[in-house]
């Protein structure tokens, strides 16, 4: 798609442009007061909020959470085919609503005025709004939380294209999107798979084997330690050092932290050889699994099993826990739910010959191959896909603007 594509598609029609506060009404949202138990008892009216577009993409047709009319404020309900804006806190996130609706106060709510409704496609203003979202996240002021530059906002320009060049750009990126969804799609489907196989890989009748505690297969279980942050002299060295932010179901090949020779001395940080099966225990990864393929250490948070490999095959130890992902969970205490080295002993875990170990984690790392490798399978297609989605959103979305325009 090059730019004699682009000029085939204009045909010589001029691109008009517009501020942004030209071609939409802009409405912030609100919540509706907590103490108020009416407001939200029953609730009938769509209130999003960013865990909505978390959980359920940027076109939406209903929300996570409802409130009643009475919350209302002036009676009226922003209109279906808005498109909220996230412009505090969380910056350059947007959706295309297509119900009417009440949104919370971290968006700003674009509501196209009614001389404009017959100039414009309405997804064509929904995928603009992703170059929306970059200029949000590079114009934004910091105070007790991030806000984004209202003032500019509102002057932004707007490419105003004929009718039919709006609806040719949005059925090309459509059609990229589908696609994507399609592969992510399969990809779901073929991870459902895969747990349920690896579920009925490692269920075993009762006496059919041996359960042992990770304790009685280890030869050791050990946490680590963090250097003084105080002390620059203990960081950025040679040696790598895992955080629990880095450990998500997968092979461990380098760390985003290293420390140096006088931070493992002047710390509880420990060497561990590689394909020890490590687990986290502290905070929002707590319960999660992942083995390192090179020798290293860890912080205090990782729990790291080094196996006896006469009794216990580590891939099958790292299919298993992380089939017991929600039960680690589980057993977690105190506000971040955190475990503990002790707990982590005691986790019970089905032993069965080695041989059978052995046949089980080949077939289990084959499907965790297709559905999770980011070099080969779904999940690399996927990415092609996205960025091949972004380059040509960018190439359809940028026309020349007049001389002395932002």
């Amino acid at each position: 798609m090059s730019k004699s594509f682009m000029e085939k598609l204009l045909d010589g029609a001029s691109v008009e442009w517009k501020t942004l506060e030209e071609i939409f009404d802009l409405r912030n949202g609100y919540t509706p007061s907590k103490s108020n138990s009416e407001y939200w008892e029953d609730g009938t009216i769509p209130w999003f909020r960013m865990e909505d577009i978390r959980e359920n993409g940027q076109i939406l047709n209903d929300a996570l959470q409802k409130v009643a009319t009475n919350a209302l404020k002036g009676g009226k309900l922003f209109p279906a085919n808005s498109i909220i804006v996230a412009t505090s806190a969380t910056i350059g996130e947007h959706a295309l609503i297509t119900v009417p609706y009440l949104s919370n106060q971290r968006f700003t709510n674009l509501i196209l005025k009614s001389e404009h409704s017959d100039r414009f496609e309405i997804k064509f203003l929904f995928y603009y709004c992703f170059l929306l979202d970059d200029w949000c996240k590079n114009n934004t002021t910091v105070s007790s939380f991030a806000s984004v530059d209202m003032n500019g906002f509102r002057k932004i320009q707007i490419p105003i294209l004929p009718l039919p060049v709006q609806v040719e750009i949005v059925r090309i990126l459509d059609t990229f999107t589908e696609l994507t969804a399609e592969f992510a799609s399969e990809l779901t489907a073929r991870k459902k798979q895969y747990n349920y196989y690896r579920d009925q890989l490692l269920s075993f009748e009762e006496g059919e084997v041996e359960w042992k505690t990770l304790g009685e297969v280890a030869k050791r279980i050990s946490s680590g330690g963090t250097p003084n942050t105080g002390v620059s002299e203990f960081y950025d060295g040679n040696i790598p050092w895992l955080r629990t932010q880095e450990i998500n179901f997968e092979e461990i090949w380098d760390t985003g932290a290293k420390i140096t020779e006088e931070g493992l001395k002047n710390s509880s940080a420990k060497w561990i050889p590689e394909n020890c099966v490590i687990v986290a225990m502290y905070g929002a990864t707590v319960g999660k699994i992942g083995i390192n393929k090179i020798p290293m250490t860890t912080n205090q948070a990782c729990a790291n099993i080094e196996l006896d490999e006469n009794v216990a095959n580590y891939r099958y130890v790292f299919h298993f826990l992380s089939s017991q992902y929600k039960y680690i969970k589980s057993l977690g205490s105190g506000s971040q739910t955190n475990i503990n080295a002790q707990i982590v002993k005691k986790i019970q875990i089905p032993i069965p010959s080695l041989a059978e170990q052995k046949r089980i984690v080949a077939i289990l790392d084959k499907f965790d191959a297709l559905t999770s490798s980011i070099s080969e399978g779904l999940p690399r297609e996927i990415e092609l896909r996205q960025k091949q989605y972004e380059y040509y959103r960018e190439l359809l979305l940028s026309f020349p603007k007049p001389d002395g325009t932002k």
